[in-house]
């Protein structure tokens, strides 16, 4: 049984993941205070109830924001691990900290509720989508999303949009329905902003391949990607020459390197590849960067 080692990122690299993360609570509160927010249109999770909490209570958003993601900060400490609480407390504390800091920033987008929504769910998932793909997280919905992730066939952006439902029947009680609507478009948007932003980590691929050398290819792979792969037997239907056939999932930040392993062992090798909607069971694991 081969063991495939694991690197640990560098201090650079650790320090980088953590300005990024600054980075995307930045974006994300700019989103926020400079074009969601004096419209009457709220973010969702944790910050979209710190919202709600700064207009009925009086208390500075920053500071909500803060303490409300604490027991998420302690779930995602004890269930996912020590660095991505870490991450996420810095990115939490970015958000807090910048909303705060952008509180009388002028608003750029006025009355437009479609331009509203559209520009602010950018923004924001663009914020969102660099933290978790940094391996932390602004919001606790987020930590929760990315725990159940792990359990449940689902991408981490479409468990924050479904956990968010539940935010929006709330924020309606203060922006009234129609803000809670466009909220929820904004969301939505931020969603699909998300999820173009972390793709990288969460979607996969299949490759088929058929080559002259399929041992020394299933091997160049497992120890260049650490990735496992299957064999079947083909038969070409005018040759009748019998072939194995390669099989090989990988997620897409895996792609540009298994197509250099293909093309040194063998250039003329015949290459299907497929989108991959779910992988689950087996020995085929989500990227952990953690």
């Amino acid at each position: 049984m081969n063991t495939i080692k694991k690197h640990k990122p560098n201090k650079v690299k650790k320090i980088l993941r953590g300005l990024i993360i600054i980075i995307g609570g930045f974006l994300a509160a700019y989103g926020l205070e400079a074009v969601l927010i004096p419209n009457n249109v709220s973010d969702g999770g944790v910050t979209g109830l710190s919202i709600v909490g700064s207009q009925l209570l009086g208390l500075p958003l920053g500071a909500l924001i803060a303490v409300l993601n604490i027991p998420f900060i302690w779930l995602g400490y004890k269930q996912i691990g020590k660095s991505f609480a870490i991450y996420s407390i810095i990115g939490i504390v970015s958000l807090a900290f910048s909303t705060t800091l952008m509180h009388q920033i002028p608003t750029i987008i006025e009355g437009d509720t479609l331009l509203v929504t559209v520009v602010g769910g950018i923004i924001l998932g663009l914020g969102m989508g660099l933290a978790l793909r940094n391996g932390g997280a602004l919001d606790g919905i987020d930590m929760l999303a990315v725990l159940l992730s792990r359990k449940l066939p689902f991408g981490t952006s479409d468990l924050i949009l479904f956990l968010n439902m539940f935010v929006f029947i709330f924020v309606s009680t203060v922006f009234s329905l129609q803000g809670a609507i466009l909220s929820a478009i904004a969301y939505f948007i931020a969603s699909k902003v998300i999820s173009i932003v972390e793709v990288g980590l969460s979607g996969s691929k299949t490759f088929k391949i058929i080559t002259s050398q399929p041992e020394l290819m299933v091997e160049t792979i497992r120890d260049r990607l650490g990735r496992s792969a299957t064999y079947k037997e083909a038969y070409g239907a005018y040759s009748n020459e019998k072939f194995k056939e390669i099989t090989c999932v990988i997620n897409r930040l895996e792609e540009s390197e298994i197509k250099e392993i293909i093309n040194e062992i063998d250039e003329m090798a015949f290459v299907t590849v497929y989108d991959v909607a779910e992988v689950k069971g087996g020995n085929f694991r989500k990227q952990n960067i953690h």
